[in-house]
């Protein structure tokens, strides 16, 4: 929808990918009929990529940004999904606090490597990160 892509524009995430089939379960918060924030996971087999985390302005520092990545996380285990990978320029040291530790780009699984977001969108100087799912 327009209110998503705008949220991840504003924060210089990007849109391009979620209208060319890539399938992104994308999960929001809405409060006052307005978006607050967004979370989604590209699932790929026993694996998923977290991606497009974004908070409103009004919103940051309220516990919105954890919550939306808890909740995205509980999915994925109900799902049956092992490990979550992701790429950030800005937020490595929020998702270290979160449980996510760094990887090497090289040892990312063939379907991580396949998405758009490692194969082009993200740069190549983005953290690579990685967390097993909780059962």
């Amino acid at each position: 929808t327009r209110s998503v892509e705008a949220l991840l524009s504003a924060n210089g995430l990007p849109v391009s990918d979620l209208q060319d089939g890539t399938r992104v379960i994308l999960f929001g918060y809405m409060a006052e009929r307005r978006l607050c924030g967004v979370v989604g996971l590209e699932i790929c087999g026993q694996v998923a990529l977290l991606r497009s985390l974004a908070v409103s302005t009004n919103e940051r520092g309220s516990g919105l940004g954890p919550a939306l990545v808890s909740y995205a996380e509980r999915y994925a285990a109900r799902r049956g999904i092992e490990t979550i990978y992701l790429l950030t320029t800005t937020a490595a040291t929020f998702f270290e606090r979160h449980g996510y530790s760094h990887a090497s780009r090289q040892d990312a699984p063939a379907a991580i490597a396949g998405t758009s977001q490692f194969s082009g969108l993200c740069p190549s100087s983005s953290a690579f990160m990685v967390k097993p799912v909780a059962c």
